[in-house]
């Protein structure tokens, strides 16, 4: 893998089970990573809560347009955006309320939108292209019952993503997103005991993934849906 030495990276949901991975592979590879939180302080059991390599900014709110537009116009001119808040709902069709419905896209497609479209005026003025990560999810391209508001959410971001990776391509600024399905984090299993870990892809698994999407060594791929959940496929 090669080094991020010198580049800024944004990464959005930092703090969660996948996100405070996805940290500490950029820190590993000697990025300076820059994480969003609407949190009034750092969580303490981060690894990487004290890292020299980490700034982090409290009270931004990524649902938010001019939040995240102040946000990305503080930073520095960034390489790459990883794009990794997100929620998720279950429900039937018949349980399932125009406000879930909004809920979920306030929650996936906004969030996704602000900050790629933030990104993408920071790549542009620094001239050297970049890279965009962005979450779809399994249920995208392998349909599953009772996820109508979450499924649909994830599928504008698969759309967004292929629209974007035409757009951009041009100017060196590629854009993918990633497909998992549950990862293997201590939330999912405190809430499905029950399930087969060993089948659920591993947030560090997960973070090569995205390593490499977001590496200059990636030159061709971009518009794409890279499944990354192995085993439980």
């Amino acid at each position: 893998m090669e080094s991020f030495a010198d580049k800024h990276v944004v990464v959005t949901g930092g703090t969660g089970g996948l996100g405070a991975t996805v940290v500490s592979a950029f820190l590993e590879h000697g990025a300076t990573v820059h994480v969003p939180m609407m949190e009034p302080d750092v969580p303490a059991h981060l690894a990487w809560k004290d890292h020299r390599g980490v700034a982090t900014r409290t009270g931004v709110f990524l649902d938010d347009e001019e939040s995240v537009a102040a946000y990305y116009a503080s930073l520095p001119p960034l390489w790459a955006s990883v794009h990794l808040v997100g929620g998720f709902a279950m429900g039937s069709v018949a349980d399932t309320t125009l406000e879930m419905l909004v809920h979920m896209h306030t929650l996936n497609v906004v969030p996704t939108f602000l900050c790629a479209r933030e990104a993408v005026r920071s790549m542009r003025a620094s001239g050297a292209g970049g890279r965009i990560v962005n979450v779809a999810a399994k249920p995208v391209i392998s349909p599953a019952s009772g996820m109508l508001a979450y499924a649909a959410s994830k599928a504008a971001v698969a759309s967004m993503t292929a629209t974007l990776g035409a757009e951009l391509a041009a100017e060196g600024i590629l854009v993918n997103a990633i497909v998992p399905s549950i990862i293997d984090t201590a939330f999912n299993r405190k809430s499905m005991p029950g399930a087969n870990f060993d089948a659920w892809p591993k947030p560090a698994e997960i973070a090569e993934s995205i390593l490499y999407l977001a590496s200059s060594r990636n030159a061709l791929t971009t518009g794409t849906l890279v499944p990354v959940y192995g085993k439980s496929g």
